[in-house]
């Protein structure tokens, strides 16, 4: 997509990334836990690549300086949160819990506003979370935009 009216003529191919402690612990979270496909780039400084779908997500390492994003990273659309959450808790993801938020023993938010949604955080504690999203109005894909409008999350 390339526009006239914008200095940023090439929006198609716009990406986003966000900092990491630990790049192995973060590798292996990615690939062995999520199962999300990674590449690892060794040099210069060293990255990963997240590859969701067409979309790609960079992780870079920050070391000591790293400080763990507070909001939703990522959102990990799923048909069924409820059998999701249970798959990622079988395999040693921890369920975040909010003061105040209407939280189930899994960790789900499934009552109130919104889409039914549990968030974790990676080994950095950069928070992430998996959401349950319907079909986008018109019967297309679904939309994360329209059909949940989510935030930040609660933190």
């Amino acid at each position: 997509m390339t526009t006239d009216d914008t200095p940023l003529t090439d929006l198609d191919r716009v990406f986003n990334g966000f900092s990491v402690d630990d790049l192995d612990a973060a590798e292996a979270f990615y690939r062995d836990v999520l199962g999300v496909p990674v590449e690892r780039d060794d040099e210069p400084m060293g990255l990963l690549q997240l590859r969701l779908g067409n979309r790609q997500v960079l992780v870079y390492p920050k070391g000591e300086a790293h400080r763990p994003a507070s909001y939703t990273v990522l959102n990990f659309p799923t048909d069924d949160v409820l059998r999701t959450v249970r798959a990622l808790a079988d395999r040693g993801v921890e369920f975040l819990r909010y003061d105040g938020m209407p939280q189930d023993d899994l960790g789900v938010v499934t009552s109130g506003e919104g889409p039914p949604i549990a968030w974790f955080a990676d080994p950095a504690g950069n928070v992430h979370s998996v959401i349950e999203l319907g079909p986008e109005p018109g019967g297309g894909d679904d939309s994360i935009n329209e059909t949940a409008g989510v935030g930040p999350g609660p933190g």
